[in-house]
């Protein structure tokens, strides 16, 4: 039978932290599931690595390509999953070991819902607690707060197209497949709770980003969603011109609090006008 769920593992030369990736896999509550462990190109010993878990356990799958960058290689995993729901973990972070579990009843309980994320605890050069808020369209037009460690029902990466292989630099894949989500209207679920363990490190591919590299993904996602930018932040521009007009009618305002009020009802009728 197939597994019911797809964890997706892309690797590069990530031999210091692929063990306990994997080991946090295995730890899982939920046994139903395969593990994809994809080498993307690696020059250490992230092989031999992967190699000796598909040893130990035959739902480690292990495949080998040239090195093509996230994107590419998330969908050259997804493409040759099994599982309805796929899971997207990076080779140096961890899984708490009741997300799966907690994640597949609530879709099976409520099969509206396409995505559940959580949040995460920093270890490494960080620790702390990582708070994601509940997914918002307009929130997300202007930057991603979900990380790609969430649980979705693989139909709708289909619908999609699967990660975006076009940005110019690797490294917002997550954060462009979530607008896509959104687009098609896909139910996001926020568990409130730590899902995922997300390791912080300087030598990490995000640290590398520059200003310019930033600036041209940003760009890039710009302009693929140009009409719902333009829809939401026409929104944010005509409020601005309420609060100027409402500059003057503070006069009429008998305490700073009714105007807060008057502000605060013109913000809701803008934003969530249909």
């Amino acid at each position: 039978m197939n597994p019911i769920i797809s964890i997706i593992i892309p690797c590069y030369n990530s031999e210091f932290t692929l063990q306990t990736t994997l080991e946090s896999v295995i730890s899982q509550d939920f046994q139903d599931w395969e593990a994809i462990i994809i080498n993307d190109g690696s020059i250490d010993k992230t092989e031999e690595i992967a190699l000796n878990w598909t040893k130990k356990d035959e739902r480690f799958k292990y495949f080998s390509k040239h090195n093509k960058g996230l994107a590419k290689t998330r969908n050259y995993g997804i493409a040759r999953s099994s599982g309805v729901y796929i899971l997207p973990l990076d080779s140096d972070n961890q899984l708490e070991k009741d997300f799966a579990i907690s994640a597949i009843t609530i879709f099976e309980k409520d099969s509206s819902i396409g995505v559940i994320h959580g949040d995460a605890e920093y270890f490494g050069e960080r620790n702390g607690l990582w708070e994601v808020e509940e997914y918002n369209l307009k929130k997300i037009l202007a930057g991603n707060y979900i990380d790609a460690c969430a649980i979705y029902r693989k139909k709708i990466w289909e619908q999609v197209g699967g990660y975006d292989e076009k940005m110019p630099f690797q490294g917002h894949e997550d954060w462009e497949l979530w607008l896509a989500f959104g687009i098609i209207n896909v139910r996001f679920h926020h568990l409130k709770k730590i899902t995922f363990r997300y390791f912080v490190s300087s030598n990490s591919m995000i640290r590398s980003f520059t200003y310019e590299m930033l600036e041209s993904n940003q760009d890039y996602i710009t302009k693929k969603y140009s009409k719902q930018y333009y829809e939401q932040y026409s929104k944010v521009f005509l409020i601005a011109l309420d609060i100027d007009k409402l500059k003057n009618e503070s006069v009429f305002a008998k305490t700073s609090k009714d105007l807060f009020c008057i502000i605060l009802s013109r913000i809701k009728k803008r934003l969530w006008k249909k």
